[in-house]
């Protein structure tokens, strides 16, 4: 069973923007949000993923994601539950780790996250400057609410 620990911020300055060196755009739905899992679509390019993700527990939450054909994955969103997420995703090193940034468009535009992904919910994280409140616990951040 995969886990995925994470943290997430809000960013509070265009810093970030001179260190990002990767970036992809994003699509993502989600098929089912009920109290202990989420069921999400997500397209960059050409590839597709569904995932299975369990209630979070703090930063921690159990994790299942596979690739899936683009064309199933454009049917999955057609048939979606709420809206369609879509946002530009872009990678950063800092401190050891590395951190995405999320640019979201849509009714969400302006809106700027950051997360990192850690190997231990009590792994030591350094915050770049440009990093604002945390909000790892508030649910009203996390892409299911944003739908």
């Amino acid at each position: 069973m995969a886990q995925e620990i994470e943290r997430k911020f809000l960013v509070r300055s265009e810093d970030w923007r001179a260190q990002a060196h990767r970036r992809e755009s994003i699509r993502q739905a989600y098929i089912a949000i009920t109290e202990t899992l989420t069921i999400r679509v997500r397209v960059i390019g050409d590839s597709a993923w569904i995932t299975i993700k369990s209630k979070a527990d703090g930063p921690s939450r159990d994790e299942f994601e596979y690739a899936i054909p683009r064309a199933d994955a454009d049917w999955l969103i057609a048939a979606r539950q709420g809206g369609v997420i879509e946002k530009v995703r872009h990678s950063i090193s800092f401190g050891g780790h590395t951190w995405t940034v999320d640019e979201f468009g849509g009714d969400h535009a302006g809106l700027v996250l950051a997360e990192c992904e850690l190997e231990a919910a009590d792994a030591e994280l350094a915050l770049p400057d440009w990093i604002g409140d945390e909000v790892t616990d508030d649910p009203a951040y996390r892409n299911s609410a944003l739908v």
